[in-house]
């Protein structure tokens, strides 16, 4: 035994990063584990128990995930880890929602008391109605996302068998003109009805938008398609008209500007949870046909409000799209009993080596604070310094310098803060684009990019998500969400889509050295490095050189 990983008796697990084998292990690692640390040498993973059973889900083995860690490991697996592992994967799939003969909800259970444990749970009860057996108990018929949700907070995830309304039929095909669904498309929409409903995991640029047309033309039903903007759901239109037999006149958009229900309807998650007089104004949205299919855009941003109306959505089959299931709210364990579980996970290195999306290389640029700045900063509250660091003046000219290292390329500039975009955006002569630029004003700047008209833009988070800019090769983080791994993941993937140019991706984010600033971007680079990407530490003075 002299493979790249420790496995210790608390579940972590040591990867080696040095080691020869060390790519192959961190790729069947993270099938079931999640990085915690990420420094240069030694990364730090943990086997969670959510981890465990969304890999269950997607169709891995106890046995797998073993034979995973004891072929790589440098020392025996501790007997405590591997029982550990056998037994919390063994607990999926011990209870399972169903229907009876007559179409009730019931719970069953493998064994008389693994039901008779969670009857007894007081969080459970209320969902309860009688008791039929020793294994079967009714639910309430309103209680099946709850359930769920209690459920798995107990340690008992229940497999989810009760079935689907097939909603009003409305037939759509895929229109495969010059394309076909790549392999690993067609198998994640597979993997989703075979399961019923739950999460397909893919890399920016990998077609997400395509597993959801794929479904939906598998699924012939009415659909409604949840995203994050109104920009994204006109891409999404956009998409749906090019790559299947839908026409305009049945594909509404549902947003702040727009109140058309078709057969097939895309809205935003704001008009979902917009609220007027402390109520849901839009929600008999949710009713307004009989959806057979809700697909989920970007499910690891979707907002806490819409976890509970999707609650009392379980009987529609329901689809999350997303790079990541990282949500920094913690909420990983709702997407997994309300949406569904982890059903296909495409790891991001191994559909670039299949050249569906482009290589990219990573650079933290450090730079040092003038004294002035460093005694202010020293000087200032806690809740102030990440501001002053990721705001330092001294970023500006390192942004200039690195514009001018790609010139001709099309570079995004990416910021947190508006009064820092408006600095950069003068200052680089470039347009700037923030939640307050006017939707045709977005689509405009957009457009521009994309054809080369506007070589270099200025963002602000509203670009992070569902925004296809196929062109940009570059992109310079000058700030972020704090220490949002998800964000770094969609930042970089706005670089990932294959390029007519040729040209690799280059992905920067500039860090105040010895700041607070510098402690996030670790935080987020690590799902990042979850994925075989590595940052090189590059000197601010480097590249004034």
């Amino acid at each position: 035994m002299n493979g790249p990983l420790i496995v210790q008796s608390d579940r972590t697990v040591l990867l080696e990063v040095a080691h020869p084998e060390a790519e192959e292990a961190r790729h069947e690692l993270a099938i079931f584990a999640e990085l915690e640390r990420a420094p240069e040498h030694v990364h730090t993973y943990r086997i969670t128990r959510l981890g465990l059973w969304n890999a269950r889900a997607a169709g891995h083995t106890a046995e797998q995930m073993l034979a995973t860690l004891e072929r790589y490991a440098k020392f025996p697996v501790p007997q405590t880890v591997a029982v550990d592992i056998q037994e919390t994967v063994g607990r999926y799939g011990r209870l399972v929602i169903a229907r009876d003969d007559a179409g009730e909800l019931v719970i069953r259970g493998s064994d008389a008391a693994v039901l008779a444990e969670i009857t007894r749970n007081s969080k459970v009860g209320p969902f309860l109605g009688i008791r039929r057996t020793s294994t079967e108990w009714t639910l309430q018929p309103w209680a099946r996302g709850q359930v769920k949700q209690e459920l798995l907070k107990i340690g008992w995830p229940a497999e989810d068998e009760a079935g689907y309304t097939p909603g009003t039929p409305h037939d759509i095909d895929l229109v495969e003109d010059g394309w076909t669904l790549r392999p690993y498309q067609q198998q994640a929409v597979d993997n989703f009805f075979q399961g019923g409903s739950g999460v397909v995991v893919l890399p920016c640029g990998a077609g997400k938008t395509l597993v959801g047309a794929g479904a939906m033309a598998a699924a012939d039903t009415n659909t409604l398609i949840l995203v994050t903007n109104t920009v994204s759901a006109r891409q999404w239109r956009a998409e749906l008209l090019k790559r299947t037999t839908l026409t305009e006149d049945e594909i509404g958009e549902y947003s702040g500007q727009s109140k058309e229900i078709k057969p097939v309807t895309i809205a935003t998650y704001q008009i979902l949870t917009a609220k007027r007089k402390g109520e849901y104004a839009h929600l008999a949205l949710l009713d307004a046909l009989d959806w057979g299919l809700i697909v989920y855009d970007e499910v690891h941003l979707l907002p806490a409000p819409v976890f509970k109306l999707t609650a009392e959505l379980q009987a529609r089959r329901r689809l999350g799209l997303t790079a990541t299931l990282v949500r920094e709210d913690g909420r990983e364990s709702d997407v997994f009993s309300l949406i569904g579980p982890k059903r296909f996970d495409a790891p991001w290195k191994e559909i670039e080596a299949q050249g569906f999306i482009s290589p990219a290389s990573c650079f933290e640029v450090r730079i040092d604070l003038p004294q002035s700045e460093r005694l202010e900063y020293a000087a200032s509250a806690d809740d102030e310094r990440y501001r002053l660091a990721a705001t330092a003046p001294a970023k500006l000219q390192v942004v200039k310098d690195l514009v001018a290292k790609h010139a001709g390329e099309r570079i995004l500039v990416i910021g947190q803060y508006l009064d820092q975009i408006e600095e950069l955006a003068e200052a680089l002569g470039a347009p700037q684009l923030t939640g307050s630029t006017p939707v045709p004003e977005r689509e405009r700047l957009y457009q521009e990019f994309r054809d080369g008209t506007t070589k270099v833009l200025v963002v602000s988070k509203v670009a992070n998500f569902s925004v296809d800019l196929p062109e940009a090769t570059v992109a310079i983080q000058v700030s972020g969400s704090f220490g949002s791994r998800q964000e770094e993941a969609q930042r970089l993937g706005r670089l990932l889509r294959p390029k007519e140019s040729g040209l690799p991706a280059n992905f920067y984010t500039l860090v105040a050295r010895d700041t607070v600033d510098q402690d996030f971007a670790q935080n987020r680079q690590r799902f990042l490095a979850e994925q075989g990407y590595s940052y090189t530490i590059l000197d601010a003075h480097e590249l004034a050189a």
